[in-house]
């Protein structure tokens, strides 16, 4: 189930027990976060944790553009985890409401990090197969690969391996439960 910014604000303010979770980097959470959100990121989610924190009406999941809460959403429910929604658009969709959010420090997203990595690896390939040796145009092949295998299925491994990096763990931000060592 998806739900709107604008209803979402309605519903909170309405008195709905809804638990906010952020599923982005401890780093994204700290640059700029929807007041009252839980810190659990993606690649360290856990349903128990979630079903713990599900004491009231549900739990709407949070990222920058709504994908990762997505992914986030089909693993918690193949886990047992009910009364789940995603916040269509995310931070972003909120933040374009004119919707109160927590700011921090700037960040630069995961995606982001993404697209350079991807660039800087096929740039590498391209100009060490120019000058080094033939062969390395594989590495700009293997990247091209994993970028289109990345569209088809939404996973992105790049992307898993970079949330893990030391830059996208500190926050200032206390993550919930045992979700993340922050």
């Amino acid at each position: 189930m998806k739900i709107e910014a604008k209803e979402l604000k309605a519903a909170l303010d309405a008195g709905k027990k809804l638990v906010l979770i952020d599923v982005r980097t401890p780093a994204e959470h700290g640059e700029v976060h929807i007041e009252g959100s839980r810190l659990m990121p993606l690649d360290r989610l856990v349903a128990g944790e979630v079903k713990s924190a599900a004491t009231g009406d549900g739990c709407v999941l949070v990222c920058r553009s709504g994908k990762r809460a997505e992914q986030a959403m089909k693993t918690l429910e193949g886990a047992g985890c009910e009364n789940l929604a995603v916040l269509e658009g995310g931070v972003t969709a909120w933040e374009q409401e004119g919707l109160p959010v927590n700011r921090g420090r700037k960040a630069m997203s995961l995606e982001r990090q993404v697209r350079i990595a991807a660039g800087a690896m096929v740039l590498a390939g391209v100009v060490l197969g120019t000058w080094v040796h033939a062969g390395f145009y594989g590495l700009s092949g293997f990247v091209g690969a994993g970028l289109i295998f990345a569209g088809v299925t939404d996973w992105c491994g790049m992307a898993l391996l970079l949330a893990k990096m030391p830059w996208n763990q500190s926050s200032g931000v206390k993550c919930a439960g045992n979700s993340c060592s922050v």
